[in-house]
């Protein structure tokens, strides 16, 4: 009976191409495999090859041989010859050479469950890699992959905030993305891609795996260099003392109160969490205070219940503004300072929209370049090597802040972290959020930082904060 089981296998087409195609796949993932060993660089294309694409049509493969054998014995029963024929094979194992034929066909199986299991495995790894969040869907994520690069959380996973610890998320997240990967294929996905992800987990089950609000205990010195558009590009300075507080056995206090246990903050907001309508307010065992704007629809919107992203809003994804970057870039001497109106200039021709990256570097230099022939040719004449490398920094700023293939451009994607590039902390801590009794939310700046110079020359305080 075991010489009609392969029988059955080898002599219907079905089967023999499902061999061809399992032997062709085991062979293709073999020498991936090996060459990733050796150190190949293929992107993240190569990992999704070979741990994804390759191991399905390998199963494929695998599928089709009983299939194939199925079909021919139902199709040999038809026959005068054949009618006798069991549907499924008959093993009788007291025949030495069907023994000797069984052990090679598990031997053969549980290969087969190694390599899949094996492939399945490394599949998980390669989806979580910051490589195939990024670079698989390019042009989409871009934007994102570029700003995760630059951030303090660039040798964080994606999948570590995005998904979390647990299956149930990352086989949640996998089937959301099965429609991001339509979008992407048929070109149906949004320019820009719009924020805050709604579907997100609690930041509580992600955020404090590695932070926590019993970490960050009292204040921090911040320090803030800026530059007017005068002649001299003329270096003023903030200094401010940042009550983050945090939770511990006396209380909580500062900016992370609002994380504290006894502590649940709700709101209503639009959909981009940039208006925020309600807030109900919660301490302990105390009775729930509720502030509203009276400007504020009074249907819609969603309520949310507030934790880390509502103020980091963007942890791993920031996008700077025009004027602090360049500002950075004087900072650090990568713009030499020295040049006439440096700061003005490089704030004309960086805050501007150019069609691709290529031009926009081409237009910075040209309009950098340009304004000192005319103005200052002496300046143009002696100093080529400075102004071509401001040049060139302003178009690093511009590429790293500005996509316009996906619609993203300097205010696309404003951080809610202070009142910089959004209205941040005022969002809620403004004077139209009141209780029906009129107790409104207090906007008292020093709740959270206390300003020791505010846009100051040479400040005094400077000295005895960093003594000479």
């Amino acid at each position: 009976m075991f010489k009609n089981f392969l029988a059955s296998i080898t002599h219907n087409a079905i089967s023999l191409v499902g061999t061809a195609i399992a032997v062709a796949m085991l062979v293709l993932m073999a020498s991936l495999f090996g060459m990733e060993l050796w150190g190949f660089e293929g992107g993240p294309y190569l990992g999704i090859l070979t741990y994804l694409i390759l191991p399905m049509i390998f199963v494929f493969g695998l599928i089709l041989i009983p299939v194939g054998a199925v079909l021919y014995r139902r199709k040999l029963r038809r026959t005068p010859e054949g009618h006798d024929t069991p549907l499924l094979p008959v093993f009788d194992l007291n025949i030495k050479s069907t023994r000797r034929w069984m052990l090679v066909f598990l031997g053969a199986t549980m290969l087969n469950i190694v390599i899949v299991a094996g492939a399945t495995y490394k599949g998980v790894h390669v989806m979580e890699s910051v490589e195939f969040c990024g670079l698989a869907c390019h042009s989409v994520m871009e934007p994102e992959h570029t700003a995760h690069a630059r951030s303090p959380h660039s040798r964080v996973a994606c999948a570590d905030c995005h998904i979390g610890p647990g299956a149930d998320w990352f086989v949640k997240s996998k089937l959301d993305g099965a429609w991001q990967l339509v979008s992407v294929a048929f070109d149906l996905y949004p320019q820009p891609v719009p924020t805050p992800l709604h579907d997100l987990r609690p930041a509580r089950e992600t955020c404090e795996q590695c932070h926590w609000p019993t970490k960050f205990i009292g204040d921090k010195l911040k320090v803030v260099h800026h530059y007017e558009e005068d002649e001299q590009s003329t270096e003023l300075t903030t200094a401010l003392l940042l009550k983050v507080g945090g939770s511990n056995a006396s209380g909580s206090h500062g900016i992370h109160w609002h994380v504290d246990p006894d502590v649940n903050i709700r709101y209503r907001s639009d959909e981009t969490r940039e208006e925020i309508y309600d807030v109900e307010f919660t301490h302990g065992d105390e009775d729930t205070v509720t502030y509203s704007d009276r400007k504020a629809p009074e249907e819609g919107g969603v309520w949310r219940s507030m934790d880390c992203v509502d103020c980091h809003n963007r942890p791993s994804h920031i996008y700077e503004s025009p004027g602090p970057a360049i500002d950075k870039a004087i900072e650090a001497g990568q713009i030499d300072r020295s040049l006439p109106f440096v700061k003005r200039e490089s704030l004309r021709v960086v805050d501007a929209e150019y069609e691709s990256h290529e031009v926009a570097r081409d237009e910075i230099t040209a309009g950098l370049t340009g304004f000192y022939a005319e103005n200052y040719p002496d300046v143009a004449a002696e100093r080529p090597d400075d102004i071509a490398a401001a040049a060139g920094v302003l178009g690093d700023i511009y590429s790293v802040n500005v996509f316009p293939g996906m619609n993203v451009w300097w205010d696309t994607y404003p951080n809610h972290i202070g009142h910089e590039q959004s209205d941040g902390c005022f969002r809620c801590h403004r004077r139209s959020m009141r209780t029906e009794e009129r107790e409104q939310i207090s906007d008292d700046c020093e709740n959270c930082h206390v300003l020791l110079a505010e846009d100051e020359e040479n400040p005094d305080i400077m000295s005895v904060l960093r003594p000479e």
